[in-house]
């Protein structure tokens, strides 16, 4: 894959000219914009009460709800859908009479992030050894037309007091921490904070995965949740 990637960036850059490619790129699959699924956007207003008992629903995959999900995310958020690869959890919420109200989405973690790592106590080598046990929240959409107080730190805090027996179902392994980063020129941050989430430091402005000092992005502020009392000890285990 490195490899591949390689010869595609020389390609791009003009220094070497590849053999024409005998079948079409799957990214051209992964990237299409979703279909469009019909779903109701009358306003919603109110009490968090008014909408109880909500219905919190792990997407799969493939799934009549895995459209509705993408399409959501497509359409109301700001960063649209992006690319699920490696592990990643998707939860769709609807109200007690059906109607769809918010979407999150957790995968990977920052592959490094000096405020969150000094927070933990990262060394890089026991860093690089522990990261899948801390999941990144890419995606909280609460829909434009869903106007309920105190519903965004409500979410959160029920999807953080169930998303370790969800991963650990769906993936074998346990979650210790959950991320976050913040825009603030769209954002406050304050469900995150009204949940619980700690406010740790802010980004330096690079992209989430870029491990080589390339890809500049505004600089967000980082959230972090710990799933247990003894997350520290479960992150920097070197065994």
């Amino acid at each position: 894959m490195a490899c591949r990637n390689l010869l595609l960036r020389l390609e791009k850059a003009g220094h070497i000219t590849l053999p024409a490619r005998q079948r079409k790129s799957p990214n051209g699959y992964r990237n299409r914009s979703p279909l469009w699924v019909p779903h109701r956007t009358d306003p919603v207003e109110g009490a968090c009460k008014d909408l109880t008992p909500l219905r919190i629903t792990v997407v799969v995959n493939g799934s009549e709800q895995d459209r509705l999900f993408r399409c959501l995310l497509s359409g109301y958020h700001y960063l649209g859908f992006g690319n699920t690869a490696g592990e990643n959890m998707k939860y769709l919420v609807h109200s007690r009479d059906g109607r769809p109200l918010a979407c999150l989405l957790f995968g990977a973690a920052a592959w490094k992030c000096t405020a969150r790592d000094a927070w933990i106590g990262w060394r890089a080598p026991v860093r690089e050894r522990n990261l899948q046990s801390v999941a990144n929240n890419s995606r909280f959409l609460v829909l434009p037309w869903v106007k309920v107080p105190h519903l965004a730190s409500h979410l959160l805090s029920r999807i953080a007091r169930r998303i370790q027996a969800d991963w650990l179902a769906k993936y074998a392994h346990p979650l210790y921490c959950l991320e976050t980063f913040v825009d603030r020129s769209r954002y406050r941050g304050v469900c995150y904070r009204a949940a619980n989430w700690q406010l740790v430091g802010q980004s330096a402005g690079r992209g989430r995965n870029d491990r080589h000092h390339r890809l500049s992005v505004p600089a967000k502020e980082i959230y972090l949740y710990p799933l247990s009392r003894d997350f520290r000890r479960r992150l920097c285990d070197d065994t």
